[in-house]
């Protein structure tokens, strides 16, 4: 090798070294680490964009809200990192009654947080809630006891709550919704799922109100007073293009009093309630026993305020031991149909 290639190879090397240490370190991403007795908040509060709050075993009283795209909030795991209420501060979550708070506006909402290997427990108001987000994922998150729903998302898009545990809580287990404030149209999701989640002891497993372009499918409901809601109104757009799927609903049994806005609950599989265009296939639904008049394995029903189930199709589905029905159309609305399932009692007879 000649002096001057010499030369050159070694002015290359400078310049590569030079080029690599401009270069940012993992994207500058930073794992900041909570320990029992730390506050989750204050390192909540320190990350930025692109960072893990990595939260240690142990039991945490207080809320969290995190403003922050891109976070990154992870437990150790479900059995072993918990939060529970704390002295209620000046911070919104907390106030509200809340465990986690994931919060954006319509106009500025906060992308891609993961909260995921953690319990969220006795909370008075919501487990975790979610306003404004955008790819929010929920995974191997145990929400259970408290006061309202387990998990909830209005405001929101392209969420995936997966793999989560929500039991025993005061109302819905899962509560996706457009709005909880105002009235107005069903909104687009644009691809919302909700799979592979446990709903036990709840009043409803999972509750989708007034939302478009979703997904249920591979949950697992049992022990609730009803499973599944879809439940639309009298606003448009309506509430629809929603596929609930290959879901194992059985045994929700569990009595609930009536509400102002429902009757009492007990036995109820998938209700559709002001839904249009919904798919419901391929679902085992089993042993779904009581005599409220949404009560039964597979019920379409009138909205109590009125608007009507259209378009939906419910197939494919094994239906069996629910009572007073398998299945059961008690609306009045056009174009509903029923084919293919496996059952042996109907609303009105002949759809077996």
């Amino acid at each position: 090798m000649t002096k001057q290639q010499m030369a050159y190879l070694a002015c290359t090397a400078v310049v590569l070294a030079s080029g690599l240490g401009a270069a940012p370190s993992a994207d500058h991403r930073s794992v900041h680490v909570v320990r029992a007795g730390q506050s989750i908040q204050k390192a909540v509060d320190s990350a930025k964009r692109g960072d893990t709050v990595l939260v240690r075993p142990g039991t945490y009283h207080e809320s969290v809200r995190i403003t922050v795209s891109d976070l990154t909030l992870r437990g150790a795991d479900a059995r072993s990192t918990v939060i529970v209420p704390g002295t209620a501060t000046g911070d919104t979550c907390a106030k509200a009654g809340n465990g986690i708070c994931v919060t954006g506006t319509d106009s500025s909402p906060v992308r891609g947080v993961t909260v995921t290997s953690l319990t969220i427990r006795g909370f008075a108001k919501q487990g975790l809630w979610a306003s404004g987000t955008d790819r929010l994922t929920v995974r191997r998150v145990t929400s259970e006891k408290n006061g309202q729903w387990g998990i909830a998302s209005e405001r929101s898009v392209r969420g995936k709550f997966v793999h989560n545990i929500a039991k025993d809580n005061g109302d819905a287990g899962l509560f996706l919704s457009n709005t909880v404030d105002t009235e107005e149209g069903a909104r687009d999701t644009k691809g919302t799922v909700v799979r592979h989640n446990l709903l036990s002891g709840n009043r409803i497993g999972i509750t989708v109100r007034r939302l478009r372009n979703l997904t249920v499918a591979r949950n697992e409901a049992t022990g609730n007073c009803a499973a599944v809601f879809v439940v639309g109104d009298e606003n448009k757009p309506r509430i629809g293009a929603i596929k609930v799927r290959r879901n194992y609903i059985h045994a929700n049994n569990k009595s609930c009093p009536k509400t102002p806005r429902l009757p009492a609950l007990q036995g109820s599989g998938i209700v559709l309630t002001g839904a249009e265009d919904t798919h419901v296939t391929r679902n085992r639904v089993e042993d779904n026993v009581g005599t409220s008049p949404l009560s039964g394995g597979i019920v379409l029903f009138k909205s109590f305020v009125g608007a009507l189930s259209e378009n939906n199709e419910v197939r494919d589905n094994v239906v069996l031991r629910n009572g007073p029905s398998d299945l059961a159309n008690r609306d009045t609305g056009k174009n509903n149909s029923f084919r293919g399932n496996t059952c042996a009692v109907s609303e009105p007879a002949g759809m077996c």
